[in-house]
């Protein structure tokens, strides 16, 4: 038999067919052939967390029986998969099917096997927005919570009745914006539902494509919220890109780019940092925090793919304040420890 080194080549030999899911900065499915390139260590990672890729694989056979993995894989400097940790992995499976990727997987070796060393656990409200979007790729019916999130939504259920909503019903109804009266419903909650659940609502969408019109709202709705609400909307507004530079705009504007507005935008809204404008002044705020901060949130927006050249220029940016040059020393007096 071929040597199996990829997950892709276990899960293709099993007879089994699979979808990828990055589960690290945002909820969002990574098509099969960027997927291959990463295993093949063609590619960079592009969604890196803290040194790790964080993914989820759900994959099924001629059963329909369908799995979950969610695997949490080392990157190395570069930003590529760690092949060790993943040919670890590989090898715990075909230990536990005895070295026949085509044997089925019985519950208890899904089990053991979902409690392996490279196993995470997602937040809820990531599990909530994975488990609303693999229902609807695979057609099916979204979750029991579904039908009273619609009807607390469309204003049927008074908003003091905010208790009975479950994350996943909002997940649920975010998922599946584009149908029916859904995207109405949510635009209109920013106005009528308790903050409880705007904040629910915003901790869902901002893994999913939002249009204009539900931007819109809630870039208005950040615009006069209350300090410690402002990061849940920002966050929302994470699919687009000119929403998000103009929510970094205001809060820059009104001098509200605090922590948690800092790791919002290196958590989610990192598209604001392609623009030298923008991400100059994200470092000049940055370097007004403690110098462990900045460390911290530095070496993780800088493992980025899409960003690592752009951060590693401002480096050397002549222009920049004593502030954040000393804050670059910091950096790399840290480095060289």
């Amino acid at each position: 038999m071929t040597e199996i080194t990829t997950l892709s080549q276990f899960l293709t030999t099993a007879k089994t067919q699979f979808q990828v899911y990055d589960l690290g900065r945002r909820v969002q499915h990574i098509d099969m052939l960027a997927f291959h390139q990463i295993e093949s260590l063609a590619t960079p990672y592009p969604y890196p967390i803290q040194g790790h890729a964080q993914f989820a694989i759900v994959f099924w056979d001629a059963s329909q029986q369908h799995f979950i993995w969610f695997l949490k894989l080392a990157l190395d400097e570069q930003g590529l998969l760690s092949p060790a940790p993943r040919s670890q992995f590989i090898e715990m499976i075909l230990a536990a099917l005895g070295q026949d990727p085509t044997q089925p997987l019985s519950d208890e070796q899904q089990e053991r096997l979902a409690n392996n060393p490279f196993n995470f656990k997602p937040s809820q409200e990531k599990l909530a927005v994975f488990n609303a979007l693999v229902r609807k790729q695979l057609g099916q019916r979204a979750s029991s919570q579904y039908e009273f999130a619609v009807q607390y939504l469309s204003g049927q259920v008074a908003p003091a009745q905010w208790q009975h909503i479950g994350m996943q019903g909002i997940a649920d109804v975010c998922a599946r914006a584009n149908e029916f009266d859904h995207e109405l419903h949510l635009v209109l909650s920013f106005d009528t539902a308790a903050i409880e659940v705007q904040i629910a609502l915003c901790q869902c969408l901002e893994h999913l494509l939002i249009s204009d019109t539900l931007a819109d709202k809630i870039l208005a709705k950040l615009q006069d919220a209350a300090p410690e609400h402002q990061a849940y909307f920002l966050r929302a507004l994470a699919s687009s890109a000119k929403h998000s530079q103009q929510a970094f705009e205001h809060l820059h504007s009104q001098a509200s780019l605090d922590t948690n507005a800092l790791i919002s935008i290196a958590g989610r809204n990192w598209s604001v940092l392609k623009q030298d404008s923008s991400r100059s002044l994200y470092l000049e705020a940055l370097a007004l925090q403690p110098q462990a901060f900045f460390n911290q949130v530095f070496a993780d927006i800088v493992a980025i793919p899409s960003l690592r050249n752009q951060l590693l220029g401002e480096l050397r940016n002549p222009n920049r304040s004593v502030q954040l040059s000393q804050a670059i020393g910091g950096l790399f007096k840290a480095a060289s420890k």
